[in-house]
């Protein structure tokens, strides 16, 4: 018997009378946007600009994780930093209950992702991300999770193993690739001890909206405890010399507010090597979702894990290269 996923009870009407719930009146138009761990829809209200409402995927947050991100968010906007917290209701709310889900509300902000090859776009997230960091170092999160080995590479590997999601003729490669990476992780994890602050999470540039050359950060879903870096390396690309013009620019930026700690640049490679296990995971983890197979058709091919083990050989060399420098 298939059970059905809760997000398909989440209809086009349920959106809509969820949102005049808190007194707004639609003009019935909505937009699905790019989201799948959530459900994120911009909903027009009559005579009034849209609104963005997001659906929590139920049973992922805890309420008091949830409001803690949504106290994070409206913190740096209270510091004047280019974010974009939830609306709250005229008694202070901001996260809200409809038909078995958590929702909230947000302000449209419209953009374009920033050029990570242009040099003061990156000089200027330097500087946005050293505000953000100086604000979230003032003490961790009581409820949020933390990036970690454990998390993110050891229970990753073993969801994979445990499901029967790699095909079986790569599951030998995958398990001893994957004992090998954590093994050199746990080396790594043993020689470091950086400092712990309140992060954005997930810093690619779909979570970055840019409009007059200012940025405005959005979704503050992952926010999490972790090292400044994490929210630092993805702003890299390219090669070798590439990856530290940017790098450069981007501290230069990041230290007019906040001083970063050099050291951590010994773990760009291990928050990459995270990264790259724990999406294959969480992909696994979703597959029951209906949009997931839709969106991502080719993730339980044999070419997908043979593509993955190369990437994880290839990380498992990067680990063992010297850090990026600043110029």
């Amino acid at each position: 018997m298939t059970t059905q996923h809760p997000y398909e009870s989440l209809t086009p009407d349920t959106v809509i009378d969820a949102v005049e719930s808190l007194g707004y009146f639609s003009d019935a138009r909505i937009l699905a946007l790019n989201s799948y761990e959530n459900r994120v829809y911009q909903v027009g209200i009559e005579d009034k600009q849209p609104v963005i409402v997001k659906f929590y995927r139920p049973l992922r947050w805890r309420k008091e994780q949830i409001l803690e991100e949504h106290a994070f968010a409206q913190e740096l906007a209270d510091l004047e930093i280019s974010v974009v917290p939830p609306i709250a209701s005229e008694n202070g709310q901001t996260l809200h209950d409809f038909a078995g889900f958590h929702f909230s509300l947000y302000t449209r902000k419209g953009g374009h992702a920033p050029e990570l090859d242009n040099m003061d776009h990156l000089f200027s997230l330097g500087q946005l991300m050293g505000r953000i960091h100086k604000a979230g170092s003032t003490h961790n999160f009581n409820y949020r999770t933390e990036i970690n080995l454990q998390r993110y590479a050891k229970d990753s590997a073993a969801f994979l193993l445990e499901s029967n999601t790699i095909p079986q003729s790569l599951v030998p490669a995958y398990e001893t690739l994957a004992r090998d990476v954590i093994d050199k992780l746990e080396v790594i994890d043993a020689h470091n001890n950086p400092e712990v602050i309140r992060l954005h999470g997930d810093c690619h540039v779909g979570n970055i909206l840019c409009r007059d050359d200012a940025f405005h950060f959005v979704d503050f879903d992952d926010c999490i405890n972790g090292p400044a870096i994490q929210d630092l390396w993805m702003f890299l690309n390219g090669d070798r010399q590439h990856k530290m013009a940017q790098l450069s620019e981007l501290i230069d930026g990041y230290n007019e507010f906040h001083t970063f700690n050099p050291a951590e640049l010994n773990l760009i490679e291990y928050f990459r090597t995270l990264r790259l296990m724990n999406y294959s995971a969480w992909l696994a983890r979703r597959w029951e979702d209906p949009a997931f197979p839709i969106a991502f058709p080719w993730f339980n091919s044999e070419r997908y894990w043979a593509d993955h083990i190369l990437e994880l050989r290839e990380q498992m060399a990067a680990l063992d290269e010297e850090p990026l420098e600043m110029f």
